[in-house]
């Protein structure tokens, strides 16, 4: 009797062990993972692409003669959830920058900009090698947008499992600066549906 409860004790102990341990594998980065019906990394590379795509294919960039200069100017979370929206941000205004087609201003740096002309200027530097003070480019189009988001749930009735749909919108605007004007706006969803049991991890 006794053996056999060490017995069934050590095969309960090694298989709780076993479910403990951890598992590690690479992810492509343009693989979907997907775990539940929440946001995941493989969504901000598809709306990056359809919003860049939209973006350079629809008028003004589409007719444009040279290189029109953009700036970013964020994306605002609407939804419950704490999403990185400035990875969305900097990653369109780095496919953007790739594509060539347009120039961006670099909004996140002008602090640092503006001390280094400032420690140029100070005293220190060359005058010979000092940049050139209001030289900087003034954007002509301002990206702007927002993240929104809907979680519907399943009506409560007897089932076996429970259905949640998750809706995420991100909506841009192209804003010509000197007009105030919207030149361009578009939108793309994510829509996910997961179902889960009522009884388990």
């Amino acid at each position: 009797m006794k053996k056999r409860l060490l017995f069934w004790g050590g095969l309960f102990l090694l298989l709780f062990l076993a479910g403990c341990s951890v598992t590690t594998r690479e992810v492509a980065p343009d693989e979907k993972v997907i775990y539940d019906e929440g946001y995941h990394f493989s969504d901000k590379k598809a709306i990056v692409d359809d919003m860049v795509h939209s973006l350079l294919s629809n008028h003004p960039l589409v007719r444009a003669t040279g290189r029109p200069v953009l700036i970013v100017y964020g994306i605002a979370n609407r939804t419950s959830e704490h999403i990185s929206t400035s990875g969305i941000s900097d990653d369109i205004r780095q496919t953007l920058v790739q594509s060539g087609r347009v120039r961006m201003i670099n909004e996140t740096q002008r602090k640092n900009i503006e001390a280094e002309t400032s420690y140029q200027y100070g005293g220190n530097v060359a005058a010979e090698t000092r940049i050139q003070k209001a030289k900087q480019v003034g954007a002509s189009y301002m990206l702007t947008g927002t993240l929104r988001s809907i979680r519907k749930k399943e009506e409560p009735q007897f089932r076996l499992t429970k259905h949640t749909l998750q809706y995420y919108s991100l909506n841009m605007e192209l804003t010509d600066i000197e007009s105030g004007l919207i030149e361009w706006a578009d939108s793309t969803e994510v829509i996910r549906e997961a179902s889960k049991p009522f009884i388990g991890w």
